[in-house]
């Protein structure tokens, strides 16, 4: 709850509550999420609007922190609108509500790739109470605090940055990313080209159903061969392979040399899933001082214990920086850890991959 003064340590200054406004046709939807937020005082409702078009008038003249925008509505879509929202509401972010029918996802993971920060699946009406009004608060506060920092102009706070031998070639390539993902990964395959010559494994924090049409997103992102990967794939150079949403990819050696994928089911007690851990952990364990991390956006801190294992078999991080960062927590962790070997937009670590392979060539 926002801190009233006596409550406020002496010289500590006053964090103002996160400006939100919800965007919904649904009258329903709209009172659920006004009930759920206003119980909260770290938030402050701006608005509550029917329509995209609505949203575009009032944000002309109002700012916000943060959009609860849902992407199916009658008229002017919200996915259609979802540009010029992005446009006029400098630094707000955009949180998507959608259903959790197909053709929803679809449309919810192209305005993840537009430039949506988050997007969560509606539940049924009786289910809006309990853990969704939890999550939902949750990811909330850590978007609009994001928001606060970067409109007071924090940046990347100056972190060591840990070495290791350029001259051990790479074997393979493991991304993680939640939360702002997709155009961040956009921008690195876009740097990568045509490949580096390895396989990249990737997990992204998204809903099971949601993933078919993130490859497909993805693909259009990289000339790169991207699929969603299934137990006993072996690992091919220049092939993304992208974890299913209901298990954790990784990969082992078989007896004959070759690496292949497992699927492990097993989630560990509050872990995501699927996870970035147990994907760079079993990458550290099968390929050693050549297994590579880069870790982008994304809420909570998953990625820093696998990562702990890839630094100490001889292998190498990259953590994106603050100020490109939708929420500064999973490569946060990484930085403030002293695991990461270089900090940087993700516009730049195409380059510096490929420049790193030419040193160890």
């Amino acid at each position: 709850m926002a801190r009233s003064d006596k409550n406020q340590s002496p010289g500590e200054k006053a964090v103002r509550p996160i400006r939100l406004l919800i965007v919904d046709d649904s009258l329903v939807a709209r009172s659920v999420f006004e009930r759920i937020v206003t119980q909260d005082k770290q938030f402050q409702l701006c608005e509550t609007l029917p329509s995209a078009a609505a949203a575009l008038t009032y944000l002309a003249h109002n700012q916000v922190d943060i959009i609860m925008l849902d992407i199916e509505m009658p008229g002017q879509s919200g996915l259609a609108a979802l540009p010029d929202i992005l446009k006029q509401g400098g630094n707000a972010r955009v949180i998507i509500l959608s259903s959790n029918c197909e053709e929803g996802s679809a449309a919810a993971v192209e305005a993840l790739a537009i430039g949506a920060s988050d997007i969560m699946s509606k539940p049924g009406r009786s289910a809006f109470s309990g853990q969704f009004a939890e999550i939902l608060i949750e990811r909330l506060l850590r978007l609009g605090r994001q928001v606060q920092c970067q409109n007071t102009g924090e940046s990347t706070p100056p972190m060591g940055l840990r070495s290791y031998d350029r001259r051990v070639s790479i074997a393979c390539l493991g991304v993680g990313a939640s939360t702002g993902g997709i155009p961040a990964l956009g921008q690195l395959f876009s740097g990568l080209g045509q490949g580096i010559g390895v396989p990249v494994l990737l997990t992204q924090h998204l809903p099971p159903s949601f993933m078919p049409y993130f490859a497909v997103q993805l693909s259009r992102m990289t000339p790169m061969s991207v699929k969603i990967a299934e137990e006993g794939d072996v690992l091919r150079p220049d092939h993304v392979y992208i974890a299913p949403g209901e298990a954790n990819l990784t990969c082992r050696m078989r007896v004959d040399g070759s690496v292949c994928i497992i699927l492990d089911p097993e989630r560990e007690p509050l872990a995501s899933m699927p996870g970035v851990d147990p994907m760079f952990a079993s990458m550290a364990k099968t390929f050693g001082a050549g297994a590579v991390a880069i870790v982008l956006t994304g809420m909570g801190r998953d990625g820093t214990a696998g990562a702990e294992k890839i630094a100490a078999a001889g292998g190498w991080i990259v953590a994106q920086d603050a100020e490109t960062s939708v929420v500064w927590g999973m490569p946060g962790s990484i930085a403030r850890a002293g695991l990461a070997s270089a900090i940087m937009p993700p516009a730049r670590m195409g380059a510096y991959m490929l420049s790193q392979l030419a040193k160890a060539a």
